[in-house]
């Protein structure tokens, strides 16, 4: 089958190859992928950024995002069989969406909404758990609490800001002026212009804050908290307690304590909670969301499609940082 890979960590785009069909095991379903969405996490993957945090073995598929069709389920499958629309992210260490298949643990899958495409379902898994971790399981929202989403026309960012709004909360959102329009329509009740105005002068009292920016909007964040608020990051710094969830050794427990330091030191002092969310893969969760996508609580934000032989193309316009929503590629039969 044809995949897109890369032999060792680069910056330079990857190879399309005829490589070995996956293994399907016992708890797999194996999928053969209609489209895959792209990820910021497939840059850093692929540029050696993470590999600290998640360190792969070479040559290695990219891609987190995937929807398709079951061909094929393993002995212990039993809510899904052949023929079944799904998508999925998969997990840390099975990742591999920009193939023509993938074997995916049945545990990370779920059904596709029934009323998006395939090509809509596939840019959502990855920036969806990522919102529903940062909100529901982390943040707690509650409906009348005051959440500001930075970035709110990328990716995580539009669905967080649908996923808020569904939860009942007040939602601020940062973005540039071309976009201001775009992020009203997904629902945000006060809109930061960042070409015009500066955050922190212009809010304050929020429970929560979810960023995916720098450290120093992170920092800034505090400004605006209430005491007993909630500043969630998904950019980092990582913190020596996700470093312990994730297995990770005594060594990168204390790099992470000492890149966390100042800004967990910050938020000691406004007394804020700091949470550092590196997403993990969940069909439970994706499943409560593609509800909420047959509801029309969530709309997929697709901003452009490429063919699959278009990848490196695609690659390059997700490096602009000019994305609106997400950038998907779809398979040529």
């Amino acid at each position: 089958m044809k995949a897109y890979f890369i032999n060792r960590y680069q910056k330079t785009p990857a190879t399309l190859a005829e490589v070995a069909e996956p293994m399907v095991g016992d708890d797999d379903v194996l999928v053969q992928v209609a489209a895959a969405g792209l990820n910021h996490l497939d840059l850093r993957i692929k540029s050696g950024e993470l590999k600290l945090l998640v360190p792969y073995q070479f040559p290695l598929i990219l891609g987190h995002d995937v929807a398709g069709t079951v061909v094929a389920v393993g002995s212990n499958v039993r809510d899904f069989q052949v023929g079944d629309e799904v998508f999925a992210r998969p997990r840390d260490g099975r990742i591999g969406a920009f193939a023509e298949k993938i074997a995916i643990c049945q545990d990370d899958a779920a059904k596709k909404p029934a009323n998006v495409s395939m090509t809509d379902a596939a840019g959502l898994p990855l920036v969806a758990l990522t919102a529903w971790q940062a909100l529901v399981e982390i943040a707690k929202i509650q409906a009348g609490q005051k959440v500001l989403i930075h970035a709110g026309a990328g990716g995580v960012g539009s669905v967080a800001i649908a996923l808020a709004k569904h939860l009942g909360a007040i939602v601020a959102t940062t973005t540039s002026t071309a976009n201001v329009d775009f992020v009203k329509n997904l629902g945000a009740d006060v809109v930061i212009d960042y070409k015009k105005q500066h955050f922190a002068d212009v809010l304050q009292d929020y429970d929560v804050v979810l960023n995916s920016l720098d450290e120093k909007t992170l920092l800034d964040s505090l400004q605006v908290l209430k005491q007993g608020g909630c500043l969630i990051s998904i950019s980092g710094p990582p913190t020596p307690e996700y470093a312990k969830q994730a297995g990770l050794n005594k060594l990168l427990q204390g790099v992470m304590w000492l890149l966390s330091y100042k800004v967990r030191r910050a938020c000691r002092q406004k007394q804020v909670d700091y949470q550092f969310l590196f997403m993990k893969a969940s069909g439970g969760q994706l499943a409560k969301i593609a509800q909420l996508v047959e509801k029309g609580h969530i709309t997929p934000q697709t901003q452009e499609v490429y063919a699959f032989d278009e990848i490196a193309a695609a690659f390059a316009k997700l490096q602009t940082g000019r994305t609106r929503g997400k950038i998907v590629v779809a398979m040529r039969n």
